[in-house]
């Protein structure tokens, strides 16, 4: 929660990787508030004043995977609309060949263009397919699989195009158009 809250305020690539994570974590405790709480939470909190938050934050997304059916996959409409935020902001930076940013995209678009054709994300746009990939390698680092050099690689120049990309998100939210020309 607090946790989040920082992430969107302070680096919206994060803010959508720790979204994904938390939304597998509740369905990994079957929507089960009482199991999150006690299991996964508490352990965490080094101060427990906070749990009452925690409990009606973990509530709340529990309430809208429900209503919006994404009890066993999918994510959150408020996740996947600042997605399209970050897409529209990559198609314009795009668009306006912004000369950074065009070069961080075509070195990543290969790479980005190849996790598409092999993974079941062929109608997703760059943008979340390369979100999917960073959660797939967090996942991987996770069970201490290794990764190949050249998997990571691709992984380093998706990273790249999504850490400017969030960073010329939060100056567009901040009123900074300045990023669109350099």
């Amino acid at each position: 929660m607090q946790v989040a809250e920082q992430k969107l305020n302070e680096n919206i690539a994060e803010y959508i990787l720790y979204m994904y994570q938390i939304e597998d974590v509740i369905r990994a405790y079957q929507l089960d508030l009482d199991a999150i709480i006690t299991n996964y939470v508490r352990p965490q909190l080094p101060d427990t004043s906070f749990i009452n938050q925690y409990t009606e934050w973990y509530a709340s997304l529990i309430e809208q995977m429900k209503l919006q059916k994404i009890e066993k996959a999918g994510h959150l409409l408020s996740t996947q609309d600042v997605l399209v935020e970050l897409s529209y902001l990559h198609n314009t930076m795009i668009s306006m060949e912004n000369p950074k940013y065009s070069g961080v995209f075509s070195h990543a678009a290969k790479y980005i263009e190849e996790f598409q054709a092999k993974s079941n994300l062929k109608e997703k746009n760059h943008i979340e397919v390369a979100f999917h990939a960073m959660y797939m390698k967090l996942l991987l680092k996770l069970q201490k699989k290794e990764i190949s050099a050249e998997t990571e690689e691709a992984f380093d120049s998706m990273r790249i195009m999504l850490a400017y990309l969030s960073k010329a998100y939060h100056k567009m939210k901040a009123g900074d158009v300045e990023f669109l020309k350099s």
